[in-house]
C-alpha cells in the first residue's frame, strides 16, 4: 500500500507532460534548421577563428553529440530541404541546378513519403514552422501578378490560399513563409493570414515554435517539430535588441540572434518538462554566403567556413559542410564527437530506425540511420559515400578521405568559377585527399587516375539505380547529366 501512494503521490505531483517524458519509446523530435549559417559561425566548433558568441548552441554540443563531418545534400537552399524531408537527393527530381523561386509548383511529388507522412504512421503530430521553399502555388491569378513582382518583395495578399502546401506533404500544420524574397507574406496551414515586416519574422516564428511546444507537451501524443528559421540568410536584419551585439556587424548580430532563437526552444522544453524526452536535432541548410560579407568578417578574425574552402553555392567543403549537432538526453553521450560522414538526408532513415519502421523500397532512397553514432555503436563507416553538389549543378563525390569534383572551379560563386578555371588551364576534374589537405588546395587527379575512375564508377552507378542505399533499383525523375559544358545557374537568385 506505501508503494501504490508514493506512485500516487509521484503522479500527482507531474503534469501530464512531465508523466509522458518517462515514455522514452516514441521521443519528441525538434529538428532546427538554419538558413545560410557556416560552420565556423558555431563558436565551438570554430573556437581559434570563431569571434561570434553562441552559448545556446555551444550548450547543445556540451549536452550531446558534434558530427564533424556532416553534409547538406547539396550547397544551397531547396535541394538540401528536399533532401531532409524525403531522403533523397534532389538532383533526382527535375531541379538539377539552383532553387525554387516565386510560387512554383511543388518539387516535392504528392506520392512521395516524407519525414512528417512517416511520423505520422507511427502516431506523430507534426508541424513546420518557418521558410519551406519547396514550391507551392497560390490561388488563381495571383501567382501570375505575384511572379511580375519577383526580387521585388512583392508577396502574396492577405487572404492568398494554396491547395498544395506543406499541409499537403505530410505535416499536420504550418506557419511560415516560402522563401526570402516572399518573406511578407505569413502562410498559416493553406492561407495567407499575415503581412510582416522581414526584421520580425524571427521573433515571430520562435514565438510560434516556443508555443507549439507548450501546447503539445500538454497532450500524450509525440511531436515533430521542423523548426526552418530565416536566419542569418538574407536580409541580414537583426532585431533592435541585437544590433551592435556582436562588434562583427549585422550578419555577426543576425548569427547571435540566430542563437537566441534555438536557446528559446531549449527553454521551452525545459518548461514544458519534455526536454529529457526530446530528441533535439541543430543544422544548416549549406554553409555562410558571400552576401555575408565574409571578406570584412575575415579581415575582423571571423572565419564563416572556419578551415574548409568555399562559401554557399560551391562544390567545395565550405559550400556543404554544416554544423550538426543533436542532444538526446539519456541516449546521446554528453560532450561526444562524431567524425562518421553523415548527409540532412539521413534523417528519415535514422528516425524509421528509432522507431523500428521500414522504409518502402521507393522511399529514403539515399537515406543512412546516423542511430549507431548517435548511440555509440558505430565501429565503421554507415556510409559507402556521399554525393555533394553545387548551385551550378556541379557533382562531387566523397568516399572516406577521398573528394572527386567533376568541374575545374568552384561550380558555385567562389573564385575561380568553372569557365575561370578552364581559361587557367586548370583540369576538368579535381581530386583531394582530405586526411591530409582538409583545405583542398592539392589537386590529384593526374597522381591518382585510379581513385578518379573508382569514384566516378561508383557515382555513375549511384545516377544508374536511382538510389546510393540497398535495395530495388529506382527510378529518377528527370535524365541526370553528371558532366555540364557550362554553368547553368551560378547567377540565380541568393
Amino acid at each position: 500500500m506505501k508503494l501504490l501512494a508514493k506512485i500516487a503521490l509521484t503522479l500527482l505531483c507531474l503534469t501530464g507532460s512531465q508523466v509522458y517524458a518517462a515514455d522514452i519509446s516514441k521521443p519528441n523530435i525538434v529538428y532546427i534548421l538554419a538558413d545560410d549559417l557556416g560552420y565556423g559561425d558555431v563558436h565551438c566548433l570554430n573556437p581559434q577563428r570563431g569571434k561570434i558568441k553562441t552559448p545556446n548552441l555551444d550548450r547543445i554540443a556540451k549536452q550531446g553529440m558534434t558530427f564533424t563531418d556532416a553534409h547538406a545534400g547539396a550547397s544551397v537552399c531547396t535541394p538540401t530541404r528536399y533532401g531532409i524531408l524525403t531522403g533523397r537527393y534532389a538532383w533526382r527530381t527535375r531541379l538539377q541546378n539552383g532553387v525554387l523561386g516565386n510560387y512554383d509548383e511543388p518539387l516535392i511529388a504528392t506520392d512521395r513519403l516524407t519525414l512528417p507522412a512517416m511520423l505520422k504512421q507511427q502516431d506523430y503530430h507534426s508541424a513546420c514552422i518557418g521558410k519551406w521553399h519547396l514550391g507551392f502555388t497560390i490561388e488563381g491569378d495571383r501567382n501570375k501578378k505575384v511572379a511580375k513582382g519577383a526580387g521585388k518583395g512583392t508577396g502574396a495578399p492577405l487572404g492568398s490560399r494554396t491547395a498544395n502546401g506543406p499541409t499537403t506533404r505530410g505535416f499536420d500544420s504550418f506557419y511560415g513563409f516560402h522563401h526570402a524574397r516572399m518573406m511578407k507574406s505569413v502562410f498559416e496551414n493553406d492561407r495567407v493570414t499575415r503581412i510582416i515586416e522581414p526584421v520580425d519574422m524571427l521573433p515571430a516564428l520562435t514565438r510560434r515554435a516556443s508555443t507549439y511546444i507548450g501546447e503539445r507537451a500538454k497532450t500524450s501524443q509525440p511531436f515533430f517539430l521542423y523548426f526552418a528559421l530565416n536566419s542569418p540568410h538574407t536580409p541580414i536584419m537583426p532585431s533592435k535588441e541585437w544590433q551592435g551585439k556582436s562588434g562583427l556587424g549585422d550578419y555577426g548580430d543576425f548569427v547571435m540572434e540566430t542563437d537566441w532563437a534555438v536557446g528559446e526552444v531549449l527553454a521551452a522544453l525545459d518548461q514544458a518538462g519534455i526536454a529529457e524526452n526530446t530528441l533535439v536535432v541543430f543544422a544548416s541548410d549549406n554553409g555562410c554566403s558571400p552576401a555575408a560579407k565574409v571578406d570584412k568578417l575575415e579581415d575582423q578574425g571571423h572565419f564563416p567556413s572556419a578551415q574548409f574552402r568555399g562559401y554557399k553555392a560551391d562544390i567545395w567543403d565550405g559550400g556543404h559542410r554544416i554544423p550538426f549537432l543533436v542532444r538526446w538526453t539519456g541516449h546521446v553521450k554528453p560532450g561526444s564527437t562524431s567524425d562518421q560522414l553523415i548527409c540532412l538526408t539521413d534523417m528519415m532513415a535514422t528516425c524509421a530506425d528509432l522507431l523500428g519502421a521500414k522504409l518502402p523500397a521507393n522511399a529514403g532512397e539515399d537515406s543512412v540511420s546516423m542511430l549507431p553514432a548517435l548511440l555509440a555503436k558505430a565501429d565503421h563507416p554507415l556510409r559507402e559515400a556521399a554525393v555533394h553538389h553545387s548551385i551550378g549543378g556541379r557533382f562531387a563525390i566523397r568516399q572516406g578521405p577521398w573528394k572527386l569534383e567533376l568541374c575545374a572551379g568552384s561550380g558555385g560563386w567562389g573564385t575561380p568559377k568553372d569557365p575561370q578555371a578552364l581559361k587557367q588551364g586548370l583540369p576538368a576534374t579535381q581530386l583531394y585527399n582530405l586526411a591530409d589537405d582538409i583545405g583542398e588546395q592539392h589537386n590529384l587527379t593526374a597522381i591518382h587516375p585510379e581513385i578518379v575512375n573508382k569514384l566516378t564508377a561508383l557515382l555513375k552507378q549511384y545516377v544508374a539505380d536511382g538510389r546510393s542505399t540497398p535495395g530495388p533499383k529506382q527510378k529518377n525523375d528527370a535524365v541526370v547529366t553528371l558532366e555540364k559544358s557550362k554553368p547553368d545557374a551560378t547567377k540565380q537568385a541568393k
